[in-house]
C-alpha cells in the first residue's frame, strides 16, 4: 500500500508542504535545506502508530523544538504542527500542538498534545470516516459500519493507534496500524571498531534488518538460505567486481566473510571499510525476504566511494519494484541516476527566510473526495 499524498504543515523548517509521491522519492537539497526535517516528518507517523510519538518528539527537543518558528499567516493554525497522508484506501490527519486548557501535571506541562486525528477509507468514490478525534472525545466506526463512541482511554500525548488493541471491532483501523508499523526506516549504521555490525551475531533467520543493523550477518544468512540469493551475488559483483560473500559459523555466531580479488584470506567484518560496511547494509535492508510496501532511507551514500553510486542507485530501483522508496541525499550524481534508470524525477529542496520550499513546483492540496453518504460530518462535529 504505497503513499500518494505527503502533507506537512507547521514543522521545524517546514511551514507548509506537500508532495505527490512515486514509486522512487528522491530529495535531494544542500545542507541546512530540510531534507532531515522531511525524512523526521515521516517518522513521525510510524511513531504515533506505535505508541511513541511523545518520546520521539521529546528526543528533538520537545513540541516547543519542533513547531515552525516563524512567521504564521492570519488564516493558519497557529502553533499546532500537521501531518497527513494518503493511500490508494486511506486518509490519515494528525493535528499536534500545546496543552493549552487542557489540565496536565505540571512535569508534563510541555507534552505535546493530540488536538485532532482523523482517519478516512475511499470507497466507492466516497470518503468515509473510520475515526475522528477532538481532544479526548473519539468517535470510530466499528466493524458493524456504526460510528460509536471510543471508550478505551487515549492518552493526551499519543495516537488513537497506541491505544488500538482491538481488531475485531475496529479491523480497518488495526490494518491501517499494521501497514504503518510495517515501513521501515533507515537513518544510518554505525560503523565504529566496536560496532555490533563488526561482530559475530547470534544466527537466527531474520527477515529483515533492524533500523540499527545489528543483525546484519543474520540477514545476509537469511537472503542466502531462504531469499534472493542470487540478485545479492549480482549486486554484490557489480559494486565489488570479483568479490564474493559468505556468512560463515563461528563458536560466537555467524560473521561476515568477505572476499576480493588479490587477497589471500577473506576479511572479517571487523575488516572491512566503512564504505563496504554500508553498502551491505543497504543490499541487506532492499534485498531482505519480506518486502515492506514503504522504505525510507536517510543519506544511503553516507561513506560510500564515488564508484559505488551507480551500483547503488540500480539496487534502489530494482528493490522499487516491489517497495516505494524513499530517499534523502546530497548527491545529485544519485538523484540523477536514480532518474535515467527509473524516470522519476527528485524533489529539489531550497530554503526561503527560513522555509523550506520545492524547487519548481507550487504548493498544491489533497483533492477533495466526497463524503459517504452515511456520515453526517456537520452534525458530529456540532456534537463534538
Amino acid at each position: 500500500m504505497a503513499i500518494t499524498d505527503f502533507k506537512i504543515q507547521g514543522y521545524r523548517s517546514i511551514k507548509d508542504l506537500w508532495l505527490k509521491l512515486l514509486p522512487i522519492n528522491v530529495i535531494v537539497g544542500q545542507n541546512g535545506t530540510g531534507k532531515s526535517n522531511l525524512y523526521r516528518a515521516m517518522y513521525l507517523l510510524a511513531c504515533a502508530a506505535r505508541g511513541e510519538f511523545a518520546e520521539a518528539l521529546a528526543e528533538e527537543g520537545g513540541i516547543a523544538s519542533a513547531l515552525w518558528a516563524g512567521d504564521w499567516d492570519k488564516n493558519s493554525p497557529k502553533h499546532n504542527l500537521a501531518l497527513s497522508m494518503r493511500t490508494s484506501n486511506y486518509e490519515y490527519n494528525l493535528h499536534v500542538g500545546y496543552a493549552g486548557d487542557v489540565a496536565r501535571p505540571p512535569f508534563f506541562s510541555d507534552d505535546p498534545i493530540i488536538k485532532e486525528e482523523e482517519i478516512f477509507k475511499f470507497e466507492k468514490g466516497h470518503r468515509k470516516r473510520l475515526l475522528v478525534r477532538r481532544l479526548r472525545s473519539v468517535f470510530a466506526r466499528n466493524a458493524a459500519g456504526k460510528e460509536v463512541e471510543y471508550s478505551t482511554r487515549v492518552s493526551d500525548n499519543e495516537s488513537i493507534f497506541a491505544a488500538l488493541k482491538d481488531p475485531l471491532n475496529f479491523p480497518e483501523l488495526y490494518s491501517l496500524r499494521e501497514e504503518i508499523l510495517g515501513w521501515r526506516f533507515y537513518h544510518g549504521f554505525r560503523k565504529d571498531l566496536n560496532s555490533p555490525l563488526r561482530l559475530p551475531q547470534i544466527g537466527v533467520m531474520t527477515a529483515a534488518l533492524s533500523h540499527d543493523g545489528h543483525d546484519l550477518a543474520a540477514v545476509l544468512a537469511s537472503i542466502i538460505a531462504a531469499g534472493d540469493r542470487d540478485a545479492l551475488e549480482t549486486c554484490i559483483d557489480e559494486a565489488f567486481p570479483g568479490a564474493t560473500l559468505a556468512i560463515e559459523k563461528t563458536k560466537s555466531g555467524l560473521a561476515l566473510a568477505f572476499s576480493q580479488p588479490g587477497l589471500t584470506r577473506p576479511l572479517s567484518g571487523s575488516e572491512l571499510s566503512d564504505g563496504t560496511l554500508q553498502y551491505l547494509c543497504l543490499l541487506a535492508a532492499m534485498l531482505s525476504l519480506s518486502a515492506p510496501s514503504v522504505i525510507v532511507l536517510n543519506e544511503p551514500e553516507t561513506s560510500l566511494h564515488p564508484n559505488l553510486i551507480e551500483p547503488l542507485a540500480k539496487l534502489i530501483t530494482k528493490c522499487a519494484m516491489d517497495t516505494q522508496i524513499w530517499i534523502t541525499t546530497h548527491s545529485r550524481e544519485l538523484a540523477n541516476r536514480i532518474m535515467d534508470l527509473s524516470g522519476y524525477e527528485s524533489f529539489e529542496l531550497t530554503k526561503a527566510a527560513g522555509q523550506t520550499k520545492l524547487v519548481g513546483l507550487a504548493l498544491g492540496g489533497f483533492r477533495e473526495e466526497p463524503e459517504d453518504p452515511e456520515d453526517r460530518a456537520d452534525e458530529r462535529s456540532e456534537a463534538l
